[in-house]
């Protein structure tokens, strides 16, 4: 069946290196690797916290106008007494590619990698597969949700009403994968396929499209949530999880930093900064 025209432009960011995620199965947090730790780790010796960030990353990360990410990184450093260092980075092909460039190794080209990775599905799969890594702190929970406008979908009833309405979606983000394979692809020619999950979110504002297929955060951002578009958390076919929860990735030989960004998350969340700094995005905090 042939795939739907490209209306907005079709490329790669973070969320198709996340969007594999939703496939597998969820898990507890594995023991820390069994590797040399350092005497002195590198952010007591310099006092400086490297952290990598998703670049083009809504809301989280973003090289001008931040995002939740962006303030979460700099009141870990605050709480561990370092200065914040941001690594703004690309998502490769797959999230062991970001792990091994970011957290354990480094790009061949020579960029990080970073102290700390922060957004990194917290996994049981994904831990298998990456042994240099320790994976810890949860810190959000998200899930795929479906935003529509209430005036062209008064009364949300299935997906059967995108035979006939355009849905619009990051194209490469989970919620493309989703859509285009459902129903045997039966919605594909309904399908509005965007670079960036903005460009989707403005095709609905401009009346071009009815729904929008995409992650919770991304939809209550961007004021989906409000009158007259609704937020529905539906059971989507085909995906096993409704939600999933990110968290801390550190190098494996880095015990005592892993420690020190737990504690500092803990306070963090007890202390309500986290959610302040999600509501300051508006968007919902879930504590995992």
């Amino acid at each position: 069946m042939r795939l739907p025209k490209l209306h907005c432009g079709y490329g790669r960011d973070v969320r198709r290196a996340l969007a594999g995620l939703f496939l597998l199965l969820g898990g507890t947090l594995s023991p820390l690797a069994n590797s040399q730790e350092a005497a002195v780790d590198p952010v007591v010796k310099t006092g400086i916290l490297k952290v990598a960030v998703y670049k083009d990353f809504f809301p989280f990360s973003d090289v001008k106008e931040g995002g939740i990410d962006v303030d979460f990184a700099q009141a870990l450093a605050e709480k561990i007494g370092a200065k914040l260092s941001l690594l703004p980075f690309d998502a490769g092909e797959a999230l062991n590619d970001d792990l091994r460039n970011m957290v354990w190794k480094g790009h061949y080209l020579g960029y990080g990698p970073a102290d700390v990775m922060l957004h990194v599905p917290i996994d049981a799969v994904l831990m298998r597969q990456n042994e240099n890594v320790t994976f810890f702190g949860a810190y959000h929970v998200e899930s795929l949700m479906l935003a529509v406008n209430t005036e062209r979908i008064p009364d949300w009833d299935g997906f059967d009403v995108f035979a006939r309405e355009k849905i619009a979606v990051d194209g490469g983000a989970l919620g493309a994968q989703v859509i285009l394979g459902m129903d045997g692809g039966r919605y594909r020619e309904q399908v509005v396929n965007c670079r960036r999950i903005q460009d989707a979110i403005e095709e609905m504002r401009a009346g071009h499209v009815a729904a929008v297929l995409a992650m919770r955060s991304e939809l209550e951002a961007a004021g989906l949530n409000k009158a007259p578009y609704r937020l529905i958390e539906t059971t989507v076919p085909g995906t096993p999880r409704r939600s999933w929860a990110v968290g801390l990735a550190v190098k494996a030989a880095r015990k005592e930093l892993a420690q020190r960004l737990a504690s500092a998350l803990e306070q963090l969340q007890t202390d309500g900064t986290l959610a302040q700094i999600f509501a300051r995005h508006g968007v919902r905090y879930i504590q995992p």
